[in-house]
């Protein structure tokens, strides 16, 4: 591992133990061009609300729908408001050499690390996984942390080789398979970094924790840091109280009401930022927005959530 590789794998290891990683939403006109000052403005308020890292342009940040000089702004522009503050880790994907062009971008601007998203439409067999990961590292000084979802999933044999690539420090877990998480953490290095990337991951935050991996990334956190944050702290200080009623009267109804469009997990966490004066904008093609009828369902579970942590709409 390369000194700077080291040196971004301590500061992500004390931001993963210290607060939940912020996925900050990208924003856009009504006309659907990107909305760089709402950008600046909405990643401000994510770093003032102190997450463990930053991770601009990955799945929450509509990474799939930007172009390269779009991605380079938003990347530049999140390294810019950052200013240092904590570790932003870029997404990058698609095949190895679209991926590979993107790393060079959020290399030239700045970024920490990169989130190597699943690829694109074709399964693959898992030594073809590790391949993409050979590929894309060879190409990059940046550190590389797979994500594991979807089509993407390794075996601890799997896990082993892909450790051992030059710059690959860590694994997204987006399949919440508990029993196979553990067999990875087992297989894993010491100091190889994890974290529970599931849709809405404090659901299961309290099941990652017991396997090992308790950091994870929050989408709530996009729209209301004040309920991150609290829901955060309470699971950190075994407040079992907190957990359960943030759980139980905020967390659940929403992945509910998430779950009843697909895209639902970035376009609501959009709605629900904009209900809160966030100059977001819109989702984009092939996302819609959530209908008239789920924003009414939307507004009270916010400020209901809000209210458990004392907070306002």
């Amino acid at each position: 591992m390369s000194t700077g590789a080291g040196s971004v794998v301590g500061r992500l290891r004390q931001g993963m133990a210290e607060g939940v990683l912020s996925f900050p939403l990208t924003s856009f006109h009504g006309d659907g061009s990107l909305d760089l000052d709402g950008f600046r403005t909405h990643v401000a308020a994510q770093v003032d609300a102190g997450p463990g890292a930053l991770f601009p342009a990955c799945g929450t940040g509509e990474f799939f729908s930007l172009d390269e000089d779009e991605y380079r702004q938003v990347v530049a522009a999140a390294v810019e408001v950052a200013a240092g503050r904590v570790p932003v880790v870029a997404g990058t994907g698609y095949g190895w050499a679209q991926a590979a062009r993107f790393a060079r971008i959020a290399e030239d601007a700045g970024a920490d690390a990169l989130l190597v998203l699943p690829h694109y439409l074709v399964a693959a067999p898992e030594s073809g996984l590790v391949a993409q990961l050979e590929q894309i590292a060879a190409r990059t000084r940046l550190p590389l942390i797979a994500y594991q979802r979807g089509q993407v999933a390794f075996t601890g044999a799997g896990l082993r080789q892909i450790a051992r690539i030059p710059g690959v420090i860590g694994l997204k877990d987006g399949h919440s398979d508990l029993d196979r998480l553990q067999r990875l953490t087992l297989a894993a290095p010491e100091g190889f970094l994890f974290f529970n990337g599931a849709s809405t991951a404090e659901i299961q935050a309290r099941a990652y924790a017991t396997v090992g991996v308790p950091a994870y990334s929050s989408a709530v956190h996009a729209f209301a840091p004040e309920i991150a944050g609290a829901f955060h702290a309470a699971l950190r200080d075994g407040d079992g109280g907190t957990v359960e009623k943030l759980l139980r009267d905020f967390y659940v109804p929403f992945v509910e009401l998430r779950d009843r469009v697909p895209g639902y997990a970035v376009s609501l966490v959009k709605a629900a930022a904009r209900l809160r004066g966030q100059s977001v904008g819109p989702v984009r093609a092939p996302l819609v927005d959530p209908s008239a009828a789920d924003l009414a369902d939307l507004t009270p579970l916010l400020t209901a959530g809000l209210d458990l942590v004392g907070a306002a709409l």
